[in-house]
């Protein structure tokens, strides 16, 4: 048994964001949050709702031991997905453009992280509170059902991987659309000032 194993989800979840330089208490409380994809910083606003999903989401790292690089983040919205994200929307938002970037670069570290996700449980449907963050890593892992071996996939499994995957790549193209617009009408504008 790992030392990790033995500490507890908050005494875990402390060290990951020490290891990720997110700060004490993982920045929960900042207005806005900072996420670099690739070279290139975005800044959005840290809202309740992001919040509220971030701070099961962080639990998830330290449980599956997926990173926080971009390959990282793309598995873990594919794992988070597959298990279902329940009411929290911001969740959903996130997780499906997540795994949409991925499927671009990675679609078998996807299509297994999925996998997993199908036939492990998450905490989405937990209660966030002192009774979960006292519980152990290992308790965790077990109860979720992340120790035992991941099934080779069904084709009703990837039935559901590639209906998944069409809806994460329409909210990938949703959201870069959002974003592309103002910038294109931006250019647009400048370039019509400098003619």
């Amino acid at each position: 048994m790992s030392h990790e194993a033995t500490l507890t989800l908050r005494q875990a979840r402390e060290r990951y964001f020490e290891e990720n330089g997110f700060g004490q208490g993982g920045n929960y409380d900042k207005r806005w949050v900072r996420v670099d994809v690739g070279p290139v910083p975005f800044w959005f606003p840290n809202s309740k709702e992001r919040v509220r999903a971030l701070r099961f989401h962080d639990l998830h790292h330290v449980l599956t031991g997926y990173r926080t690089d971009f390959p990282g983040e793309c598995e873990i919205s594919a794992w988070e997905v597959a298990g279902g994200c329940t009411d929290h929307a911001a969740a959903w938002v996130l997780n499906l453009m997540g795994m949409g970037a991925g499927l671009f670069f990675m679609p078998r570290r996807l299509a297994r992280a999925f996998q997993r996700g199908l036939h492990t449980r998450n905490l989405y449907r937990s209660e966030y509170g002192e009774t979960l963050l006292g519980r152990t890593v290992e308790d965790m892992r077990r109860e979720l059902g992340m120790e035992t071996p991941v099934p080779a996939p069904t084709w009703k499994d990837r039935c559901s991987f590639a209906s998944w995957s069409v809806a994460a790549l329409l909210m990938s193209a949703l959201a870069m659309a959002v974003f592309l617009t103002p910038l294109a009408l931006a250019a647009w504008v400048l370039a019509s000032l400098l003619h």
